[in-house]
């Protein structure tokens, strides 16, 4: 493994906390065990990009991964309309660039939410204490 780094993802829809699944980007086969570059391994919230090449890897490619929509304008089902609204923070502040694009970089937080303001986590998340060793 050529790059090995961590980021921590929040995901709110309508004010609620989404649990990131454990195991995406993990699949059992009859040969044994195979890992996507991005994957999880638990429901911390972690993402884990381990990858024989030193390449960019994007907020949009973990969710594809995932096997979740995730546009500028969508998550999931949710799409932007009326007061609701996707909103992407990294270390706190708010992206203004393509969403999916977004390069995940070692030791960041990074809080996708959907709704109104109001609904919007308080505060948003813009650290988190990884374990030793991550």
């Amino acid at each position: 493994t050529l790059l090995h780094i961590h980021q921590h993802l929040d995901l709110y829809v309508a004010g609620q906390p989404i649990t990131i699944p454990a195991n995406i980007g993990i699949a059992e086969t009859a040969s044994g065990v195979l890992f996507s570059p991005i994957h999880t391994h638990d429901t911390s919230g972690i993402i884990h990009v381990e990858s024989p090449t030193v390449r960019p890897f994007t907020l949009g490619e973990f969710f594809d991964v995932w096997g979740v929509r995730f546009t500028s304008d969508c998550i999931g089902g949710n799409c932007n309309g009326g007061d609701a609204r996707l909103r992407v923070y990294v270390d706190g502040d708010l992206a203004t660039r393509d969403v999916a694009e977004i390069r995940l970089t070692s030791h960041e937080e990074i809080a996708v939410t959907f709704g109104t303001r109001a609904q919007l986590p308080s505060p948003i998340p813009s650290g988190y204490t990884f374990p030793i060793g991550t």
